[in-house]
Parts: structure tokens; sequence; C-alpha cells
């Protein structure tokens, strides 16, 4: 942690993600808006593939720069809503997977896990992070118990 109390790196941040989804409820809930989200996004594609790609470069992009430039200092929202108004503008498919992936995110927390989204004072890292959780679910780990680093 910094001096001002902020994690500083996004390896720092990994063990303090994994702390926050200790009920495996609130963990599949992620692995199905993660999930949902994906699906939405290939059919962004499959309907607009030029502006899709567009897009995802674009978001890419803007998650790279806000990772490393802003992240550490203090919260990303900016970068993050300029990332959804690109997908916005590529399709609506891309904000449906959207609403949907931090629908089941914030009913796992806020019913399940009883804390506040690390993604409200890490945005980017937590997405990160997020994606980082599904592949590793994906490949069998923290689908029950508490999930550890």
């Amino acid at each position: 942690m910094d001096e001002a109390g902020r994690i500083a790196s996004l390896g720092e941040f990994w063990p303090y993600y994994l702390g926050e989804h200790q009920h495996s409820g609130s963990r599949r809930l992620h692995f199905l808006g993660t999930t949902a989200f994906l699906v939405f996004g290939a059919l962004a594609l499959a309907h607009n593939p030029l502006g899709a790609t567009v897009a995802t470069v674009g978001l890419l992009g803007v998650l790279a720069l806000a990772s490393v430039a802003l992240e550490p200092r203090r919260p990303a929202f900016l970068p993050l809503l300029g990332a959804v108004a690109i997908l916005f503008i590529a399709s609506r498919w891309f904000v449906a997977g959207v609403l949907v992936a931090y629908g089941c995110a914030w009913v796992g927390h806020f019913r399940l896990e009883q804390n506040r989204p690390a993604t409200f004072r890490y945005p980017i890292w937590s997405l990160l992070c997020d994606f980082r959780m599904w592949g590793a679910m994906c490949t069998g780990r923290y689908w029950s118990g508490p999930a550890a680093p």
C-alpha cells in the first residue's frame, strides 16, 4: 500500500480481490455475469464485426492505459466510462453485457458477501481480476469454499 492507503500494484490487488469474494455463490454470480458479457460480446461481433472489433481494441487500449497510469493513484472511473461509451457506440449488445455482468456481480456483493464491490475504488483492476478469476474458474478453481490466491 502507498502512503494514501491505496493498493499500489495489480499484484497486490489480486489477494485483496479474492478476499472480497469469499462466498462461493458470489463467485458463481461473477462467473455467470462475465460469461454473459462474453456471449453478448460475441453477439455484437456477429452483428457488426468492424464496429465490435474497433470497440474491443479501443476498450483494451483505454483499460491498459488507465490500469498503468491511473489506478495506482486514484479510481479510474472516467476512463472506465469512456470504455463503456466506446462499447455503446459499437453495439447495444455490449451495453447489455455490461449491465448483466455488473448486475450479477453487485448482487453477489450486496446480498451474499455483504460488502462494497472493489470496483467502486479500483474499477480497472477489479475488471481485470474478474476476468482472471473467471479464467481460473474455467479450469476448476474457486467454485466452492473460500477463495485463496
